[in-house]
């Protein structure tokens, strides 16, 4: 049988697969663009053009042959991630034609999709397709239900920089912190982390030892740590956490970045974690499949207020889309890295 031609739908389309497990930096040479026939939607599927899409740092690590807890990407294959875009045909009906969607099949311009797995946007507030793929949605469950930030309290961001730290300071302040301290990789950034981004101080890598310049920008200690780093930030946080401090680990940018993308375990002293009473608290978002919704009207209404921003880089065509995954891993952008299609 001959495929359904929708107007408007190409024949072709193009995708970005992995040429190659990622080894060092990456290079174009990890990547290829294939033109292939834009898929044809089966019973239970909808067809959906995607708009715009989002790159992160787990990425470098699922290009790797490591054992991971998720699904590594495939040499030869279309990599994914989350995506926006419009349905373009809905056979099953339970989806609208230019029904604007989320779902995890990036790295593509047109997708075939389980309606299991696509969301709809219709209802959510939000001025841009790119704002639905703010990554503020992990800092809010993970500083509000794993840290349970309380009024005055002193928090530490690791990786403030980045999609979910970009955020995350904002947040811890609309939250009720009382001091909000975030860690980067250069001044530049830092100053714009203060500037523009909630942040009270800063720490830099490289500017000499994490543990040393976080008893300085807190000298009474931390209450809260928003880890998305791991490494040495993580055991600088547990040398200067109060009593009763609460840690959120949701990343570990220190061997994601890394030129293996290995994974780095990290040493900890379990008497300081007794003696100070400090609860660790590993925040997935996959595990609470009702924040999206939270966090969308939380961030819909600070976005109208002006009370919050949306800090990101937005690189046009799928061809840029291997150029902005390299980007983050080097640290270039302030952020979330999305790419429009």
């Amino acid at each position: 049988m001959s495929p359904t031609v929708v107007p408007g739908i190409p024949a072709l389309h193009r995708e970005v697969r992995l040429a190659a497990r990622a080894e060092g930096e990456l290079t174009a040479h990890h990547f290829m663009i294939a033109e292939v026939p834009v898929p044809e939607p089966e019973p239970g599927q909808v067809l959906v053009r995607n708009r715009v899409m989002a790159v992160t740092a787990a990425m470098r690590t699922q290009m790797t042959g490591i054992r991971l807890p998720m699904a590594s990407f495939v040499p030869g294959q279309a990599l994914w991630g989350s995506a926006v875009g419009e349905v373009v045909a809905a056979p099953g009906g339970g989806f609208t034609p230019g029904e604007l969607v989320h779902h995890p099949y990036g790295w593509r311009e047109f997708a075939a999709v389980e309606e299991s797995r696509v969301r709809s946007l219709a209802e959510d507030p939000l001025p841009t397709p790119a704002a639905h793929l703010s990554q503020g949605a992990t800092a809010w469950g993970a500083l509000r239900l794993a840290a349970e930030v309380r009024p005055g309290d002193t928090v530490f961001i690791s990786g403030a920089a980045g999609g979910v730290g970009s955020m995350a300071g904002q947040l811890a302040r609309r939250l009720g912190a009382g001091r909000v301290i975030g860690s980067t990789g250069s001044e530049r950034k830092a100053a714009r982390l203060r500037a523009e981004l909630g942040y009270d101080d800063t720490v830099v890598r490289g500017a000499g030892p994490i543990e040393r310049q976080l008893r300085r920008a807190a000298p009474d200690g931390i209450d809260v740590l928003l880890d998305t780093v791991g490494g040495e930030q993580l055991t600088a946080a547990l040398a200067v956490a109060r009593a009763d401090a609460r840690f959120a680990l949701v990343g570990a940018l220190s061997s994601q970045l890394g030129g293996s993308g290995a994974i780095a375990p990290v040493e900890l002293d379990p008497g300081l974690i007794i003696m100070r009473r400090v609860a660790l608290r590993g925040f997935g978002l996959h595990a609470h499949p009702d924040l999206p919704q939270e966090w969308t009207k939380e961030f819909g209404q600070g976005l109208r207020e002006g009370s919050l921003v949306f800090p990101h880089a937005l690189l046009k065509g799928i061809q840029q889309a291997p150029r902005a995954l390299s980007e983050l891993t080097q640290g270039r952008h302030i952020g979330a890295v999305l790419v429009e299609l």
